[in-house]
């Protein structure tokens, strides 16, 4: 919901992409729509908003004065909404969260789920990307929030854990290693495939490796790959065998079109954590958002089935 009139919403939209397509795409309306609204505005105000020429498009004199204004209205608008929510105990506004690949395919939709049903009038954004690339998200205020695969400690942002993971070693259906526990020098034996650098989950996994003492000479890492899916669906093609979490393999475990393996001696267990800029607690969209992951994250989570439950086991 928004007070604002919708001609200064495009308005924005075309100013930010200097582009009426990108504009309409954004909007989920037509090009046309878009012109339409643009030059109902500039109508309005007896003067062009934007230069148009050459293919580009940019802001007039008139355009370039209007936006600081355009802008203000906006937040206007967004702090009555808000303020109105909160009077009944809610939040309104945006909110904009960054989450690794995992969390972001196998886990996010259920806390976005939970926290709209408290809070119907927040419109959430959400993008993915490796762990780092989340980070940089954050940092640079892509994104208010950002949930992250057990990223270190470091001095720009704050994280809390608030979930454990476990990895699980991933086999074909008919790998001689399905349901067995294997032995530390055997998975040298089989080609492994991995993730790319920067991701989270081969972090932890090439930690554990270390921890273990594993020295990548001892290993057959065949291939890599930039998503989850990608390395399950290569497990499933026959062309290795691989660790990912196990949220990310509940579907292929309940078909059987995957198994999973133990290794024994190696623990890849770890937390998925909060991020957010360092300073005060997020307060608004983003406090309320944390407030709710902290609390409730283990029961909004998917539930492992007895079957995934005992597959893990030991």
């Amino acid at each position: 919901m928004t007070l604002e009139n919708f001609r200064l919403i495009v308005f924005r939209a075309v100013a930010r992409h200097s582009s009426f397509s990108k504009a309409a795409q954004e909007l989920l309306l037509t090009q046309p729509a878009v012109t339409q609204q643009i030059k109902a505005l500039e109508e309005q105000f007896g003067r062009p908003l934007f230069h148009r020429g050459g293919g580009r498009i940019s802001l007039s004199p008139g355009g370039a004065a209007l936006l600081p204004f355009a802008e203000k209205i906006k937040l206007l608008s967004d702090d009555a909404t808000a303020a109105v929510a909160k009077a009944y105990g809610h939040e309104a506004g945006e909110l904009s969260i960054g989450a690794s690949q995992t969390i972001a395919q196998y886990l996010l939709p259920s806390f976005i789920a939970a926290f709209l049903q408290r809070n119907p009038q927040v419109r959430v954004t959400a993008r993915s990307g490796n762990t780092d690339e989340m980070l940089s998200a954050l940092i640079s205020g892509e994104v208010q929030l950002a949930l992250l695969e057990g990223p270190e400690q470091r001095s720009d942002v704050h994280i809390e854990p608030f979930m454990e993971d476990h990895m699980v070693l991933v086999v074909p259906a008919s790998h001689e290693w399905a349901g067995r526990k294997i032995s530390l020098s055997d998975l040298g034996s089989q080609p492994l495939l991995t993730r790319e650098f920067g991701s989270g989950s081969r972090r932890i996994v090439e930690q554990a490796f270390v921890h273990a003492g594993l020295t990548a000479k001892e290993l057959h890492v065949f291939m890599e790959f930039d998503s989850t899916e990608g390395l399950l669906n290569a497990v499933e093609a026959g062309l290795g065998v691989t660790f990912v979490s196990r949220w990310a393999v509940r579907n292929q475990l309940a078909i059987g079109t995957l198994k999973l393996a133990r290794v024994d001696g190696l623990r890849l267990s770890r937390r998925f954590s909060l991020a957010y800029p360092a300073g005060p607690e997020p307060v608004g969209t983003a406090g309320a958002f944390r407030t709710l992951l902290l609390s409730h994250a283990a029961s909004l989570a998917p539930r492992r089935s007895a079957r995934q439950s005992s597959a893990t086991a030991g």
